[in-house]
């Protein structure tokens, strides 16, 4: 995931504490570069080393005056496996089994206008359902991609629209996909769909997380995140249904907080709420400033001021009550869509279609490919393939952005450490 994949339930931290190999050479010589996605962060009592293969304590002794890594240090990490990625170990499939939505949120990305009387119904992207027949070629294109790089696990992530507008493909797609590879999936769902006896089913076919979006506390999120068909409110229903769907299935759930103007305000009391009527031991809170993503939105809260200690005081709160906050990593390249070849994950609309990233999946104009053809020659779809953050816009450059990630990361770090959460 990021997101992230969406964005994901983060990566588990593997502390290790570098030997001293400084302290026997003083003059250790200039500092390593750090590896490709690896991070170095000053805490308040060490400093912090995220690498592919995990997260790394540092002393002062370790690092160098510019905020490098000694030679020896590099050495040691190295060693125990902190800068080797781990292996890709499924095939990453996103099937979107309905490109209609239930919902009208003025700022999805999968809008296509907004809504002109005001309303809770803005344009979408094309309406289309997966069908048994698309089931059958997606599932044969997917084996034809496992078998080119050598996987033989498969993992799917049931999106759409609202993939649960279509329980039938759901339930279908994750029954089928176990005859031909050991199957785990995930959902992103809104939730409103989602009763009892079908997460049951969902999750006896291999379903393990779904994640579920809020808008702000219960006032915010009922005024945002809206019926499509009567702009009715849904925070309720949504807390409702993965209650009674924790009681009746294993599953765990990821709660994304979507943080912008409209609802910066009342994420302490959404915080609250959810512990008071969820599982947290089952729940993991991802905080998520929300880009520019939608026709005609604007997020106007920057991510300068106030936001990074909000970050952190949410991130806090979340720990104490119980919730699981995903842990900081290196920043890696996304299994589907970093590949531009679809190396190692597809993203499959309803009919068929291929996109390199969820962010185009279904839009006109933005097809890489079919599932029944494969992927378009490279030269046809380089201006065509984008990654997870491409489309997202913000206001600020990349090194303010950076700067508020290792704020908000390094400070996590220091308190996982403190409350002996590590």
């Amino acid at each position: 995931m990021s997101i992230d994949q969406a964005v994901s339930t983060g990566l588990p931290v593997r502390l290790a504490t570098a030997t001293d190999p400084a302290a026997a050479d003083p003059a250790a010589g200039n500092p390593a570069p750090l590896p490709s996605g690896a991070r170095l962060l000053k805490g308040e009592r060490n400093w912090w080393f995220l690498g592919p293969g995990g997260v790394a304590r540092l002393r002062d002794r370790h690092v160098t005056s510019d905020g490098g890594l000694r030679p020896e240090a590099e050495r040691r990490l190295q060693e125990t496996g902190m800068l080797t990625p781990g292996r890709i170990s499924s095939y990453a499939l996103t099937v979107l089994t309905s490109t209609h939505c239930n919902l009208g949120c003025g700022y999805c990305f999968q809008n296509t206008a907004q809504d002109e009387a005001g309303g809770s119904r803005p344009p979408r992207i094309g309406r289309t359902r997966l069908t048994s027949e698309t089931i059958t070629d997606i599932l044969g294109f997917t084996e034809r991609q496992m078998a080119a790089v050598g996987l033989d696990k498969l993992k799917i992530l049931l999106f759409g629209g609202e993939p649960l507008l279509n329980p039938r493909g759901c339930l279908e797609l994750l029954e089928r996909a176990a005859e031909i590879a050991p199957t785990s999936a995930w959902m992103i769902s809104n939730a409103t769909l989602l009763t009892p006896s079908l997460a049951r089913k969902l999750s006896d076919r291999g379903l393990t997380s779904v994640q579920v979006t809020f808008d702000g506390d219960r006032a915010d999120h009922d005024r945002i995140r809206i019926g499509r068909a009567d702009g009715g409110a849904t925070f309720d229903k949504i807390v409702g249904n993965i209650a009674k769907a924790t009681e009746a299935t294993p599953l765990q759930w990821m709660l994304r907080v979507n943080v912008s103007q409209e609802t910066f305000h009342g994420v302490d009391s959404l915080i609250d709420r959810l512990a008071a009527t969820l599982d947290p031991a089952r729940c993991t809170l991802y905080f998520a400033r929300i880009g520019d993503v939608g026709v005609g939105y604007t997020n106007s809260l920057l991510h300068t001021g106030e936001l990074p200690a909000a970050f952190t005081r949410w991130q806090r709160r979340a720990l104490d009550l119980g919730f699981t906050v995903g842990r900081p990593g290196a920043r890696q390249t996304c299994v589907t869509c970093g590949h531009t070849d679809g190396r190692y994950g597809a993203v499959v609309s309803a009919d068929g279609t291929l996109a390199s990233c969820w962010e185009t999946a279904g839009k006109p104009d933005w097809e890489v490919g079919t599932v029944t053809d494969g992927y378009r020659p490279g030269g046809e779809t380089r201006d065509r393939w984008i990654a997870c953050q491409d489309l997202y816009r913000y206001d600020e450059d990349a090194r303010t952005l950076a700067r508020f990630r290792d704020s908000v990361d390094t400070a996590l770090l220091d308190y996982l450490q403190e409350t002996g959460r590590l």
